[in-house]
């Protein structure tokens, strides 16, 4: 008999994960297959912001980035390998299908020129910013 190390917190997520099919940081395995999203870092800086999401193994031709309205999606699909038939599998970690992630975009940020690459399993979303919004300078707000 194997000893399992407890976490209290483990119950209260599989309560969320069952209820509304939550997924969480500390467990995965409530994802099914075509229920997955990459993970993103959003930063900026003076002139641009930048969007990277960790996609390994998803094509090119398979991803698709959309501006509307103020809101940038993301859209892609990973494939399952196809099974071998005298294959057995002993753990499956890796999630499959269609993605979607939509992020709202401040006001200062330029639609008409974003670039989108992919590379080495990451897709980085470059929005340039208005110039006239990289200008402004900041205020100091009295607090009363």
């Amino acid at each position: 008999m194997s000893l399992i190390k407890w976490e209290p917190l483990n119950e209260i997520e599989n309560l969320f994960g069952r209820a509304w099919n939550w997924p969480t940081n500390r467990s995965q395995s409530l994802l099914g297959v075509g229920d997955w999203n990459p993970r993103v870092d959003i930063s900026e800086t003076d002139g641009t912001y930048l969007i990277k999401a960790d996609i390994p193994g998803v094509a090119k031709d398979a991803i698709k980035v959309t501006m509307d309205n103020g809101m940038l999606t993301i859209q892609g699909e990973r494939k399952q390998e196809k099974e071998e038939e005298n294959k057995r599998f002993h753990r499956i970690e890796r999630f499959y299908g269609n993605f979607t992630r939509s992020f709202s975009l401040p006001d200062d940020a330029d639609p008409s020129a974003i670039k989108a690459t992919a590379q080495q399993g990451q897709l980085i979303v470059t929005i340039p910013r208005k110039a006239s919004a990289a200008g402004s300078s900041a205020i100091q707000v009295p607090v009363e």
